[in-house]
């Protein structure tokens, strides 16, 4: 498999190969450093460098408090020796211990993620949530001072509506602050509107990266789930996905990636992502593996070229 062609991050300098590793699921699904080793060893030597994670991920599971991910990307980093081949983006404000975007608040996260991390310096730190309760130029202000101490190469966005976006832009230009360069929406071939309306047009008027989650959309876009009683293949959220997404319309989306699949002798994994990384606005979206197998597996996306027409197939099939 050819090294897959590395796209820009809006205008930060940092180029990344199509497709980011989710770190959401080490330290949950992926519970030790072996298997988080093995993972991003693979990512690395597929040709891959965009590895994203946060300071919460995964709190959600019983008997952990957050910063587990970072921990175990932190353990590979030190081990491999490739932190100079991996692109690393986390994010602050979601966790409960270290809430919100208060510049002090940023101050004293980013240097535990840095900490958890074992490394000098971040690539892409994002907000992870908007934070209405803090002035934008406090926040930007922060996150300045954080690149100007050589602690982070560029910013980023994540769940911010086009109008805060729109907003933190313009207090960038008129006071000389960093601005994000990248943003991270919920964005795949089943939930397209809330991108597509309003944040899309304006992320390409100012040339921003995209880095979609949820790209399979919880693991629907992949297949696994056609019935109700495939609820049971995920005890951590089978029910969740079939209740969001087993409807006419996903249904529809789960036909249309079958006849494109088979036409390409592709996985429908492959073709979702695909789809995602034919968008002229996404730079890459972001897709979690368990295992290697799972990884090899999506890391082929990169490579499958859909047509026009299989394009339009599945555009049709997911408008609505």
């Amino acid at each position: 498999m050819s090294k897959p062609i590395q796209r820009p991050l809006g205008a930060s300098g940092i180029t990344v190969a199509p497709l980011a590793l989710g770190g959401n699921v080490f330290g949950w699904s992926v519970k030790d450093a072996a298997g988080a080793g093995k993972l991003l060893d693979a990512f690395v030597e597929g040709g891959f460098n965009l590895i994203d994670t946060a300071d919460v991920y995964p709190a959600w599971v019983p008997g952990n408090r957050g910063g587990e991910s970072e921990a175990l990307i932190g353990q590979w980093l030190k081990t491999s020796g490739k932190r100079d081949q991996v692109v690393l983006a986390t994010k602050v404000a979601k966790w409960g211990e270290r809430p919100g975007l208060s510049p002090d608040n940023i101050e004293a996260a980013v240097d535990d993620s840095l900490r958890r991390l074992q490394t000098d310096y971040i690539d892409l730190y994002q907000a992870h949530e908007d934070d209405t309760s803090i002035p934008l130029e406090a926040t930007l202000g922060a996150f300045s001072r954080l690149i100007q101490k050589g602690k982070v190469r560029a910013i980023g966005a994540s769940n911010y509506s086009a109008e805060r976006l729109a907003e933190a832009f313009k207090v960038s230009q008129e006071q000389g602050l960093p601005r994000y360069e990248s943003l991270q929406p919920e964005y795949n071939l089943y939930d397209r509107a809330g991108y597509e309306d309003e944040l899309e047009p304006l992320v390409k008027a100012e040339n921003i990266a995209v880095i979609s989650y949820y790209a399979l959309a919880s693991g629907f876009l992949s297949g696994k789930y056609r019935q109700e009683s495939d609820a049971a293949k995920s005890a951590a959220r089978g029910a969740q996905v079939v209740k969001r997404y087993l409807n006419p319309r996903g249904k529809a989306i789960l036909a249309a990636l079958d006849e494109v699949a088979a036409a390409q002798r592709a996985t429908l994994a492959q073709v979702a992502l695909a789809w995602l990384m034919a968008r002229d606005s996404v730079t890459a979206p972001i897709a979690s593996a368990s295992n290697v197998e799972q990884l090899q597996d999506i890391m082929k996306a990169a490579a499958l070229q859909l047509t026009a027409d299989q394009l339009q197939a599945l555009d049709q099939a997911s408008a609505g």
